[in-house]
């Protein structure tokens, strides 16, 4: 069981990237995804989750109105799609599956490698 996301990158204020979530050895939309991120020495933060299911939508405040989330369940797969992206964007970018959305980290799990994202001005 197994989470894994990828696509990070580096790009100027403004930019825009799409990280993707990937599943090996669970189907994916049985559970609520979030994307979590987390900056140097700051704690992890709870950005955006995805429901199962419905396939509703939450996102933090820092990053409503810029970030989307969405799924391909053919692809077994979860997206963030990053818009308008800012210096404080910048961060290691976590999924991880859970029983329903919340911001709260500790109902997540498993945690794999996550992606780096970052954003110069």
């Amino acid at each position: 069981v197994q989470l894994q996301a990828s696509g990070g990158g580096e790009v100027h204020t403004g930019g825009f990237l799409t990280p993707s979530c990937s599943a090996s050895g669970f189907t994916l939309d049985w559970f609520a995804v979030g994307w979590f991120r987390q900056a140097p020495a700051q704690e992890r933060e709870g950005i955006g989750c995805i429901r199962k299911g419905d396939g509703g939508t939450v996102y933090a405040d820092s990053v409503k109105g810029r970030f989307t989330i969405s799924r391909d369940n053919a692809k077994n797969t979860v997206y963030l799609q990053m818009n308008s992206l800012k210096p404080e964007d910048t961060a290691v970018y976590h999924c991880a599956a859970g029983p329903f959305c919340t911001f709260q980290s500790a109902v997540f799990g498993p945690w794999g490698q996550g992606t780096q994202v970052t954003v110069s001005s």
